[in-house]
This record gives structure tokens, C-alpha cells and sequence, in this order.
């Protein structure tokens, strides 16, 4: 069988480069080797030189043992995706993306803006336990189309990242096969040019990998079978016991890679919602931020430093001055959102425009955190060690030139403290290009 790094998007070109790693006995991973793929140029992508991590996010604790040469670069304290790699991807082949504290993807309709910000967002799902069934729900749709089924009818896709952190860049890539049935077929995690663990599909007849992982003792590779429908990395910290360095190693670099994944919050405001009175909840803002009433309800309470950092960003991008944002009950128990003017007007956030409702949504995620967002970063890490990455695709949807100008501002400014990162799919490249601290990735010719 040939490896999933390779075959399992078979194309009908000669021109696959990967190597053939399970045609053999999986790779010992004491030994050094190549950490992932180096594919050819495939995707025509121009990048203004990727930002490296700010003051707050350099200058860590020590590494864990080997995952870190002395003479490596500023070190990032909280985990967080510095790189996406397509390998084989819906339009991408070969792609590789640098990703900064606040990094935007450019380019027209169709140039594969939105597939890469989905390929991300399958990652984080997949590092959070999801299985992949949850995180692919037509994955067909993900398999590039010049893509050829081999000799057995299968086709799938090849996606990936890389996590730095404490313990230096560590390397993740994972082989999808969507037809005839969706199941991950090899996975493969890597740092300092050792291959810590890498799965294979031995058997197509049963629902489970071959893994083997570093070990580093008088066995130095463990080898077992792990369920195709799952990330195995995700389920190292469960196998793993960390008796020996090489279990250590594997485990810290694990570990910072499902701390860099979790912590993704992909929002997509929906304003037709937004306005509507709603129920007191969780508190917690919600992908579409229909919620937001209740959310204000809770942190106007809960932090008038960060509120009254909202309200200022929001008249900077409002029509009119605005003194405040708050909500407030109604008689059938439902809250609503109000702005409050220079002038002492209020306005319902039901009756402000498309592009303003999607502004305040925007800005409310960037100047909150997780305790706020609907996600579920890793509890048992402290929250000074986490970096929220917020996923927007269609970032600068409805906004205006001030609009837009003003939240990329506020998302610089906030990725500077080290604990929020952005990462957005916008159509006009006219303002990111000009803002300092943007990483911008171009798509297309």
C-alpha cells in the first residue's frame, strides 16, 4: 500500500513528490528525518514577510528537552498556528501559508479564500476531540477536482499546520480519504526533524490505524492501534504515560499542538439576528453573535475596562458618537441592545445597518477572551498561556472604509498584548496592505 502522503489524493499526473512512507515499516522516530513534505511551488501566493511574535508572546519558560536548538529564534510563550499547509486541498495543491498575529487572505471570488480558512477551522475541530464525520460534513467537497480515485476507487485530501510555542515549531499533517468512505488514513506529528508519531492504514477492513510514537527507553518506538475517525494527536495525552524523554518529548509536543488548535473561534455575525430581543443565558457569544444582547447583559458588569474600550471602538466606527452599549430587560424577560448617543438618543441595535451590527460584533469578540467566546480552549492550561485565535471569514462583509480600517487597528492592538490573534478572508486588499502588523496573503495570479 502506498502512503496516504501520497496516494490519497492520486492525481492524474505523474507529479506527486511525496515520499512513500508506509510502503515500508513505518519510520523509526528516534531517527531524524524530514518533518513534513517539502512540495513543489504549486499555488501562485505573494505574502507581505510574516510577522513574528509580539513582545508579549516572545520570551517563554525553558522548552520541553529536544523540541528546541540553542540557536533557534524568538520563542512564542503561548502556543498559537504559525503556518497552514495545503497539500492537497478543495483549489489548493502544494500551498503553504505563514500565518502572523493578525493575518488576512486576499484575492477574488473563487480564488480559495474561504477553503483555506475552512481547512484551519477543520484542524482546530479535529485537535479538539471532534470526530471527523462532525468536522467533514460533505468531504467530497474538499477532495481537489483534478483528483484521480486509484485502484481501489479512493480519493481524499491532504491538509496541515504548524504549532509553535515553548518547546519550538511543532509539524502536523494529516491524510483524509473521503471516498469510498471517510476515515483518516495517516497522520503524521514532527519536531526538530523527529517524526514523534505517524499512523498508517494497515488493514482497510477494520476502523483503526497502526500508530507507532517515540519512546526513547529500551523500546524506543510504541506501536498501537488508534481509531480512524479521530486525530491521534489529540489522543496521545491519554496513551502516552511520560516515563522516558522520548515519551516527554512526544507529549509536550502534543500538547502544544491541541493548545494551539482549541483555542479557535470561529465567527460569522449574522445581523438579521443580532437585533432580536433574546433570553438571558449562558452569557457566553455564540459563532453568529445572535446573543450578543445577553453577552453585553454579562461583561458591562463584569469588566468596564474592556467595555469601555468597546464603546470608544464603536463610536470610532459609528456614524455618530456613542457613550455607551448596554442591555437591558424587557417585560417578557427577553433582553435587548441598546446604543446610547452623544446627543442622549438610544438606539436598538435592531435598527442599525447590515455592516454596523457586524462592526460591533467584531469588535466585542476582539476585546474579549474565551471566558466570553463559545469555545472550549484546554481548561487545564492557565489562561495566560492561551492565545484565542479569532477565524472570520468575509471579515470586511458589509463594512465600510472607516469600518474597516478601524477594526484591523483594534485587532493589531489587541494581538500586541499576546493573548488574541485574527485570521480573515477579505475581498478589497486596499487597507490591509496599509496596516502595520498585518500579515497578507494574496491568492491567485
Amino acid at each position: 500500500m502506498s502512503s496516504p502522503f501520497a496516494s490519497s489524493t492520486a492525481s492524474s499526473t505523474a507529479s506527486s513528490t511525496a515520499s512513500s512512507a508506509s510502503s515500508t515499516p513505518l519510520p523509526h522516530p528516534a531517527v531524524p528525518q524530514a518533518a513534513s513534505d517539502q512540495p513543489p511551488s504549486g499555488d501562485v501566493v505573494r505574502t507581505v514577510p510574516a510577522q513574528g511574535p509580539s513582545a508579549a508572546e516572545r520570551h517563554g519558560p525553558s522548552p520541553a528537552p529536544g523540541l528546541r536548538t540553542a540557536s533557534a529564534q524568538a520563542r512564542y510563550v503561548r502556543p498559537c498556528v504559525t503556518e497552514l499547509r495545503l497539500s492537497a486541498f478543495a483549489g489548493h495543491r502544494r500551498a503553504r501559508f505563514p500565518l502572523g498575529p493578525v493575518t488576512l487572505f486576499v484575492g477574488a471570488s473563487g480564488s480559495g479564500k474561504s477553503s483555506a480558512l475552512r481547512a484551519y477551522e477543520a484542524l482546530a475541530r479535529l485537535g479538539g476531540g471532534a470526530p471527523l464525520g462532525e468536522v467533514f460534513a460533505d468531504p467530497a467537497a474538499c477532495v481537489p477536482q483534478e483528483a484521480r480515485p486509484d485502484a481501489q476507487r479512493r480519493r481524499g485530501f491532504r491538509i496541515g499546520c504548524t504549532a509553535d510555542g515553548p518547546g519550538g515549531p511543532v509539524l502536523l499533517d494529516v491524510a483524509v480519504q473521503a471516498e469510498p468512505e471517510l476515515r483518516i488514513v495517516g497522520e503524521r506529528l514532527s519536531a526538530a526533524g523527529v517524526v514523534l508519531l505517524e499512523t498508517a492504514l494497515r488493514d482497510p477492513g477494520r476502523r483503526a490505524v497502526q500508530a507507532a510514537w517515540h519512546t526513547g527507553g529500551s523500546a524506543p518506538v510504541t506501536r498501537a492501534p488508534l481509531p480512524d475517525d479521530r486525530l491521534g494527536t489529540a489522543l496521545l495525552p491519554l496513551r502516552v504515560a511520560g516515563k522516558t524523554d522520548g515519551q516527554r518529548q512526544v507529549l509536550a509536543a502534543a500538547e502544544q499542538m491541541v493548545v494551539a488548535l482549541r483555542s479557535v473561534f470561529a465567527c460569522d455575525p449574522q445581523p438579521d439576528w443580532m437585533g432580536v430581543p433574546v433570553p438571558t443565558g449562558s452569557g457566553r457569544l455564540l459563532a453568529g453573535c445572535d446573543n450578543l444582547a445577553d453577552v453585553l447583559w454579562r461583561t458591562r458588569e463584569e469588566c468596564g475596562r474592556r467595555h469601555a474600550q468597546l464603546v470608544a471602538a464603536l463610536s470610532a466606527g459609528s456614524t455618530g458618537p456613542v457613550v455607551d452599549l448596554r442591555a437591558e430587560p424587557l417585560a417578557d424577560g427577553t433582553l435587548r441592545a441598546l446604543l446610547h448617543r452623544a446627543d442622549g438618543s438610544r438606539t436598538e441595535l435592531a435598527r442599525l445597518g447590515y455592516g454596523e451590527l457586524r462592526y460591533v460584533a467584531l469588535a466585542l469578540v476582539l476585546l474579549t477572551g474565551p471566558g466570553v467566546l463559545d469555545v472550549d480552549p484546554a481548561g487545564e492550561v492557565p489562561a495566560a498561556m492561551q492565545t484565542l485565535t479569532l477565524l472570520a471569514d468575509g471579515l470586511d462583509r458589509g463594512l465600510d472604509v472607516r469600518q474597516r480600517a478601524e477594526l484591523l487597528r483594534l485587532a493589531v492592538r489587541m494581538a500586541e498584548r499576546g493573548h488574541i490573534r485574527c485570521v480573515g478572508a477579505v475581498g478589497d486588499e486596499y487597507e490591509a496592505a496599509r496596516t502595520e502588523g498585518v500579515t497578507v496573503v494574496h491568492l491567485g495570479p
